[in-house]
């Protein structure tokens, strides 16, 4: 049942409120009485109250009063720092990693054989995609995906973001005008992702605090952002769950991907260019996925 206005009109509101107000959550840092004060309230009442999501009341409760609910300080700073260094994608062009992504090829040669049939998208390409994610499954992230999620969408909230921008270390920091527009732009974004992974995890029966991924929060081997599992991830090993920690998922949810956005078999440069573009919008990336590709195309 959602709470609104409506159905709690005037003192009711208020009880409704002060019985948020004793959820156990744990502190902002645990910085101060204040801070440990804001936690993450507004973003609990705000889910709660959101007609367009489906999860009640009494689970998102228990979500936010879970003990390893944290605010992700670290990994959403980054952010909102200048960065002096761009990745190093040239480091997946080596010969060592030309053997591992063929290496690999070879170990899951069929269920490749497979998608590509089923869905017109390369092999080569596939591979080329999680090598360069998550070194083909060796590293999928460290971060929570629900505190990454929920740190970035309470950004929603002027204290909190008054509080966070206090966190951010000020070495690197970008100037405090840039600091609240790209929060609250990151922060809406966030709050849509943070129902997707929501509804994605209640829907797949999966519990939220063992998902771990990137300081984004995308997840698994193919590095989905949930709103794109929702729409894209495929059950490739047909076990009946989407679960893009295992390989045969993420072969054939890259796939799907690649193919919504305009792979198909014999594709020219310029659209193999544009579908990758979509998976990652750095020209840097893109070009090296495609060198990958011609790479292992041979």
């Amino acid at each position: 049942m959602k709470l609104s206005p409506r159905t709690f009109p005037g003192p009711g509101v208020l009880m409704i409120a002060l019985l948020l107000c004793c959820l156990a959550v744990p502190p902002f840092c645990a910085a101060s009485n204040a801070e440990k004060d804001l936690n993450f309230r507004s973003l609990q009442i705000r889910l709660i109250n959101d007609e367009a999501f489906d999860l009640d009341t009494e689970k998102i409760t228990q979500l936010f009063g879970h003990k390893a609910l944290d605010y992700d300080i670290r990994a959403v700073a980054s952010y909102f720092q200048h960065s002096e260094s761009r990745l190093n994608y040239d480091q997946f062009l080596a010969p060592d990693q030309i053997r591992k992504a063929e290496a690999y090829m070879k170990q899951h040669q069929a269920h490749l054989a497979e998608t590509e049939k089923a869905y017109g998208v390369d092999k080569e390409i596939i591979t080329a995609i999680m090598l360069v994610e998550t070194r083909l499954g060796a590293f999928v992230g460290k971060n929570s995906v629900f505190n990454v999620l929920a740190t970035m969408a309470a950004l929603e909230d002027p204290d909190i973001r008054a509080l966070f921008w206090e966190k951010i270390p000020t070495e690197r920091r970008i100037s405090k005008t840039d600091y609240e527009t790209k929060a609250l732009q990151k922060a809406r974004w966030a709050y849509r992702e943070l129902k997707a992974f929501l509804t994605y995890v209640e829907g797949e029966n999966f519990y939220p605090y063992d998902i771990q991924g990137s300081y984004a929060g995308a997840m698994g081997i193919a590095q989905f952002m949930p709103s794109n599992i929702l729409t894209l991830a495929v059950d490739g090993n047909k076990d009946g769950q989407i679960n893009l920690f295992q390989h045969e998922d993420a072969i054939s949810s890259i796939a799907n991907y690649l193919k919504h956005h305009g792979w198909k078999p014999g594709i020219d440069r310029e659209a193999a260019y544009n579908a990758v573009f979509h998976y990652n919008r750095s020209k840097y990336y893109v070009n090296t996925i495609l060198s990958l590709y011609d790479q292992l195309k041979g």
